[in-house]
């Protein structure tokens, strides 16, 4: 991929199950960057989900890397396990951890890719005295547990602000978004400076297939970066 394109995580929530691993294949063969896998836990989220040992199959399938979003009270208590499994990033939420800076240096001590996850409730704030360690901030696009939720268009201002704030602290972190992206909203996240954009529904619940929607989902990604770059190269030109 080349450098400063935006990256597509289809979230394995949304798939077929029965026919996951070929799923997978299909996204990967679509243009995936990477797969998504939420794991919840019943208590942090009022859902639950996959375990270690789905990405322990996935990893037999896919040479994508695999990123775990742990939904859970305790995600300290499930890293080596998923390292285990073939993980090679973690995703954790700032809400609920007492010990955030301890996790995440767990997740380095490990080997992995670390990233933080905020609420749509939570202010990009809370993000300031640990972005440094980063090397991804998730800002969740709707409340996490469940998938065909709604994209919540309020969100966009505070993905500028953590873009903003990325480029201040962690120049080439990684802004991603999660919840309700399709072609539709997929431009809007892109021009307020996400760089990876997760989707679940859109991708495997799309009625001409994987392969299309992938397609379809690039399409507005690329067309949004083309006039989100026209406007800098403008404003450029003015400012001279």
């Amino acid at each position: 991929m080349e450098k400063g394109a935006v990256k597509i995580a289809p979230s394995i929530l949304a798939a077929d199950f029965a026919r996951l691993g070929q799923q997978v294949v299909e996204a990967e063969q679509g243009g995936a960057d990477r797969i998504h896998v939420d794991v919840m836990d019943g208590h942090f989220v009022p859902n639950l989900s996959m375990g270690a040992v789905i990405v322990q199959s996935l990893r037999r399938v896919t040479r994508l890397p695999l990123e775990i979003h742990l939904m859970i009270s305790d995600p300290d208590s499930f890293l080596d396990e998923f390292v285990a499994a073939g993980s090679d990033s973690f995703l954790v939420h700032w809400e609920g951890n007492n010990n955030l800076h301890r996790t995440v240096q767990k997740i380095r001590t490990l080997g992995k890719r670390a990233a933080v996850a905020i609420n749509p409730a939570t202010p990009s704030a809370v993000l300031e005295e640990i972005v440094q360690d980063l090397d991804q901030v998730l800002v969740m696009t709707v409340d996490p547990g469940f998938g065909h939720q709604q994209f919540i268009r309020a969100t966009l201002p505070k993905i500028e602000r953590v873009r903003e704030l990325t480029e201040r602290h962690k120049p080439g972190c990684d802004v991603e978004v999660d919840g309700g992206i399709d072609a539709t909203t997929a431009p809007l996240v892109v021009r307020a400076g996400a760089t990876v954009l997760v989707a679940g529904s859109a991708i495997f619940g799309d009625r001409d297939g994987v392969a299309s929607a992938m397609k379809r989902l690039r399409a507005a990604i690329d067309h949004a970066k083309d006039e989100t770059e026209l406007v800098g190269q403008t404003a450029s030109q003015r400012s001279r």
